[in-house]
């Protein structure tokens, strides 16, 4: 174990979870009007409308398989019946599927993104180094599947990654045990840090919103302007007027 392993796996991940945390509490305090997934839907749609379902989906299933595999146990899957080949036979099956999805649906944003013109006018620079940080994320993930669990006969993260994972929030990180992990499965865990110190100041934070105020929100109550087919109780004003049409007095 070295001072550089000690950086990334134990002082790096509470700096980046402080930064997730603060940052999110500073963002919402100075940053309401900004607290936006700023959709570029208005702009091109045809794109949208598949690439990112896909990837929304796609980043679900993951999710839901690093909650598995990173938050559970390995010994209640075990006292559940579920040993570790039946674990990763299914673990490979859905992850493959769920990240492929993922993938598609994030190059297909992204091609989104740069080949119309506006929509890549409407790209900050937090925006590109969003999606170049995510699309590392993404890509190592992918590779840590398809190479080590597929081609390479299985790698059991839960008895290292997973431990050094869960030691962070138990504030008594083992970093021995990352250390041990292949060198893409150091890079992903860094990778995804990162990503969280980055989330704060992009459009990621709309992640953390819920329409709730939908459920108790007042209709929203559109008026013609065709004073003829909607009179009102006093003469409409000259600049809605229709050409060619005087206002009757009262």
């Amino acid at each position: 174990m070295t001072a550089v392993d000690n950086f990334f796996f134990l002082v790096f991940p509470y700096i980046c979870l402080t930064t997730f945390v603060v940052g999110h509490v500073w963002r919402y305090r100075y940053d309401k009007f900004g607290w936006t997934t700023r959709s570029s839907q208005w702009y091109e749609s045809r794109l949208l409308r598949w690439a990112s379902p896909m990837f929304h989906f796609g980043l679900l299933g993951v999710l839901l398989g690093h909650f598995g595999g990173l938050v559970i146990p390995e010994s209640w899957t075990n006292a559940l019946g579920i040993n570790e080949n039946v674990y990763h036979s299914v673990a490979v099956v859905l992850g493959s599927i769920a990240g492929i999805v993922m993938v598609i649906g994030l190059v297909g944003l992204i091609w989104r993104r740069r080949s119309t013109p506006a929509v890549f006018r409407a790209t900050t620079r937090m925006d590109k180094a969003m999606y170049v940080v995510l699309g590392t994320v993404v890509a190592l993930g992918l590779f840590n599947t398809l190479y080590w669990q597929i081609l390479a006969g299985g790698y059991n993260y839960r008895e290292t990654v997973s431990i050094w994972f869960r030691s962070i929030f138990y504030f008594n990180p083992d970093v021995t045990l990352i250390a041990e992990a292949p060198l893409s499965f150091q890079l992903h865990a860094i990778a995804a840090f990162s990503l969280l110190a980055l989330w704060p100041f992009t459009r990621l934070v709309h992640v953390l919103s819920a329409p709730v105020g939908y459920l108790w929100r007042p209709y929203v109550v559109y008026r013609s302007k065709d004073s003829h087919s909607q009179p009102g109780n006093r003469d409409p004003r000259p600049g809605w007027e229709r050409p060619g049409l005087t206002p009757t007095k009262k």
